[in-house]
């Protein structure tokens, strides 16, 4: 009886240590979501674009800024710069606009940030046996098919996961950090890709919305 007992306990230790085992390898890759960061996207137009357009886009960069609930998105060209300010906890917008001398502000509340991106409402992600090294995470392949049919690939890194998801509305359902992905401006294939992912808090005055020298649209 005291040989049994004994054996016994020794397979609930051997449990016991083999639970704890697996709760700390779930717990080390625990996807780590990120609530504080500043990554800097390059901007590259496929090669059959017209070679003025190439040298434009290669000349444009991206921005993305989160700090809470807060996001800020710069894109900037050689003709023009945009920036879309997004607050989580209202759901509501603020889209700053530069031409040259030209600056122009609008107002979106919920509604109107999401009807800029009907488009994507229903769009279906699948996941790619591929996967590629994008500023030094390892990032799996998918793909986003939009209601309409069309199709493009990205890049996400599973390890993170933005505290703001909906900056970027085609991604909010990706379950990672988007840091690759296709576009079609123009009729031509548009890829933005992470060079840089700075984890470095972000100054709050970032996310200040001018009070003036901007002209307000409806």
């Amino acid at each position: 009886m005291k040989f049994s007992w004994y054996i016994e306990m020794m397979r609930m230790k051997q449990l016991l240590l083999m639970l704890l085992f697996a709760g700390s390898c779930l717990g080390a890759y625990a996807q780590r979501v990120i609530a504080e960061c500043t990554v800097n996207y390059s901007i590259v137009a496929d090669n059959e674009a017209d070679k003025e357009i190439v040298a434009s886009f290669k000349a444009s960069s991206k921005t993305v800024y989160i700090k809470g609930n807060e996001c800020r998105t710069d894109l900037v060209t050689p003709s023009f710069s945009q920036s879309f300010l997004y607050d989580k906890s209202t759901g509501a917008a603020v889209v700053l606009r530069e031409f040259g001398e030209n600056k122009f502000m609008t107002k979106l509340d919920n509604a109107k940030w999401q009807q800029q991106f009907s488009r994507y409402i229903g769009a279906k992600l699948v996941v790619q046996p591929d996967s590629k090294q994008v500023a030094g995470y390892t990032c799996k392949k998918a793909m986003l098919t939009l209601a309409d049919g069309k199709s493009f690939q990205l890049y996400y890194t599973p390890d993170m996961i933005p505290s703001v998801r909906e900056f970027e509305y085609q991604f909010k359902d990706v379950p990672g950090f988007v840091l690759e992905y296709e576009v079609e401006q123009a009729g031509k294939k548009i890829t933005y890709t992470a060079s840089k992912v700075n984890l470095s808090p972000v100054p709050a005055s970032k996310f200040d919305i001018p009070e003036s020298g901007y002209r307000i649209l409806n």
